[in-house]
């Protein structure tokens, strides 16, 4: 079964146990929906003439039909876009057709109307195909030949699809201004619909009277304006206006408060609690003798994904297997097998545990207060003793380190509950925290020694990268040649430190087994004469360089959107200057250097930098945090000012003089 198979049989059952549906003629009231054979007007309304991109219309109408107790659901986007720039020609060259093989096409055409008012119609003919090489996709397109500045691109389609009952989110903003929107969601008017709006959209209204027993739900705006997505530290998706609607309730059978987690909760426990044979449960006892025991409850949970990551392959295809027997044998699971297994192995160390239903906090963040299907498609193990989670399906992933796009966000906790003897499920929806700066620590120790030759000195770095920083670089190794893997520890050593020739490279703690344990260690050796200039008597050295390429946060127009990054972070350096005898540094004040963001009266980000003299030896020390994940745009100008700081201090250069 494909990933979402869980939701998807959910859905199914729900369906049709609400009988939702009753027999009618099946009918979509666009069906005839055409564009005009000949376009009355090119004109541009006068506010959006300098602009260098504009959708001049956008219409959606999305229309649920039935037959019996199936149902369809039909589509259409009518869209025209003024193209007015050298950018906005090479984005609109080519017209993607976003079709998936569960859709049936019924209308599809697309052409340019250019400013002389000379129209190009694109046929089937123009109609190309591509291939994204590194996720094996293939993609079809328009080929748009001919389109200049101050021509409109129209396209249109309509698709025959399954509905989107359980909970779909539509986009009602862009990176481009909209002049007009107009959406419609058509459906018998014995359903009801639960809707929600989002970020300033204006409410929908439903009109009853327009089609016969059709309830037609409509929301119209003009002049909403661009969303940049382009700036850094943000999350564009979830701050664009937006449309949430689900299938709440129907008025005939009496169904309502349909596609709840309540009742999504007891459906998944009954299936990925299974009731095991002796022959599964011989087979679950066997493979469990084979993971290493452990005393400390996080360690024994490590051991178990551990081995199970190594021996069972997950796949997004793969089918189901008729029992856990077969998984073990076959080393192949679905994404409900390998649920199941890992519950029954959790079962049998008697560890306890919810499985967690999210989604992407950087799409379409769980809304606790809007009970949709739509936030369960990505999957968690909460351990509650201690207060971690585990990401089943992701290879590259060991406790407590999980996605973070399912972190920093809400889910559904589904948990097994005794009432009399008999287990059930019983549900709620709590907040995922992430690992916090405890678990991401960079470490980074410098020595800078000028003693034996003060216009070559040697430096060496030791860094230590925590928690998640970690996991960018540990699993390599495992997926790598020993040639390949070199070549990557350069490129690594290149960007945290300088680019040169490395006298020694080493590294600790690479591969999956340190994964969550230990911080993966890289060590270089390296001579500094590429960072020296000499001026006379005196040489300039560019310290600051020593702690590798640092993210410089320019922000041209006025900021719109909040911070909102990855994961907490902490940083720790130290650099030691080992000068020889009679030699001093000039500038030492420019290594002190304070920048903080407060948030709520509470220091959440900081760059703090100092030095101290002893001798013939300067310690400098700094420390960087983010502590949150979100920052207010009331914040951004502090925030900014620590991210910066780190670049200022990269650009760094001490006067050494004999």
């Amino acid at each position: 079964m494909k990933k979402n198979s869980l939701k998807l049989l959910f859905i199914f059952v729900t369906l049709l146990n609400s009988s939702v549906f009753f027999a009618q003629e099946f009918d979509y009231t666009f069906k005839n929906y055409d564009w005009s054979e000949k376009p009355t007007t090119t004109e541009i309304p006068e506010q959006y003439k300098n602009e260098k991109e504009v959708i001049l219309d956008r219409i959606i109408k999305i229309e649920v039909s039935v037959v019996g107790k199936s149902a369809k659901q039909y589509r259409l986007l009518h869209e025209k876009i003024y193209i007015n720039s050298d950018d906005a020609i090479e984005r609109n060259n080519k017209i993607y057709i976003p079709f998936s093989k569960n859709e049936i096409v019924i209308t599809n055409k697309a052409r340019v109307i250019l400013k002389s008012g000379k129209i190009i119609t694109l046929d089937k003919n123009d109609i190309k195909e591509e291939t994204d090489e590194e996720k094996g996709v293939k993609f079809n397109y328009f080929a748009v030949n001919g389109l200049e500045k101050g021509a409109i691109i129209e396209k249109f389609y309509i698709l025959e699809e399954n509905p989107d009952l359980n909970g779909k989110t539509y986009k009602m903003q862009d990176e481009y201004p909209i002049a007009n929107l107009n959406f419609e969601l058509i459906y018998p008017e014995h359903l009801i619909f639960k809707t929600k709006n989002y970020n300033g959209l204006s409410e929908p209204t439903i009109d009853t009277k327009k089609f016969d027993k059709k309830a037609v739900l409509t929301i119209s705006e003009k002049n909403i304006a661009a969303l940049n997505d382009d700036e850094q530290y943000s999350n564009w998706d979830v701050k664009l206006k937006l449309f949430r609607y689900k299938l709440d309730g129907n008025t005939i059978s009496g169904a309502n408060n349909l596609f709840n987690f309540k009742e999504f909760a007891t459906n998944v426990y009954e299936r990925i609690n299974p009731v095991l044979d002796k022959k599964q449960q011989k087979a679950i006892d066997d493979f469990c003798k084979t993971i290493p025991k452990a005393t400390d409850p996080q360690e024994q949970i490590w051991n178990i994904e551990n081995k199970l990551k190594k021996t069972i392959a997950y796949g997004k295809y793969i089918d189901s297997k008729e029992s856990l027997t077969d998984v073990i044998t076959t080393k192949q699971a679905s994404e409900s097998d390998l649920l199941k297994l890992y519950l029954a192995i959790f079962k049998n160390f008697k560890i306890e545990n919810n499985v967690v239903f999210t989604s992407s906090r950087y799409k379409i963040p769980f809304d606790k207060d809007f009970e949709s299907y739509e936030n369960l498609d990505d999957l968690l193990i909460y351990f509650p003793n201690i207060k971690k989670y585990l990401t089943p399906t992701e290879i590259e992933y060991r406790i407590p380190l999980i996605p973070v796009r399912l972190a920093n966000n809400y889910g559904l906790f589904v948990k097994e509950k005794i009432f009399s003897g008999v287990a059930m499920a019983i549900s709620e929806v709590n907040f995922i925290e992430i690992p916090g700066t405890e678990i991401t620590h960079d470490i980074m120790d410098i020595t800078v020694d000028f003693t034996k030759d003060i216009e070559n000195p040697l430096v060496t770095s030791t860094i230590a990268f925590g928690g998640y920083s970690g996991l960018n670089f540990q699993p390599i190794k495992d997926f790598a040649s020993a040639e390949q893997y070199q070549t990557v520890l350069k490129n690594i050593a290149e960007n945290y430190t300088v680019q040169t020739e490395y006298k020694t490279l080493t590294t600790e703690n690479d591969g999956t087994e340190f994964i969550g344990k230990k911080p993966f260690v890289l060590k270089v050796t390296f001579e500094g004469k590429d960072l020296m200039q000499k001026a006379g008597d005196t040489y300039l050295f560019s310290v600051g360089q020593t702690i590798g390429r640092q993210m410089e946060f320019y922000q041209e127009n006025k900021r719109t959107l909040p911070v909102e990054i990855d994961y907490p972070h902490f940083y720790t350096r130290k650099i030691k200057i080992l000068l020889p005898k009679g030699a001093s540094i000039k500038n030492l004040d420019q290594f002190n250097m304070d920048f903080k963001t407060q948030v709520n009266g509470k220091t959440e980000a900081a760059f703090k930098s100092k030095f101290t003299k002893n001798n013939d030896e300067v310690t400098v020390e700094n420390t960087e945090f983010y502590n949150i994940i979100n920052y207010p745009l009331a914040n951004f100008e502090e925030y900014k000012a620590v991210i910066n700081a780190a670049a200022d201090f990269n650009k760094i250069v001490i006067i050494v003089t004999k």
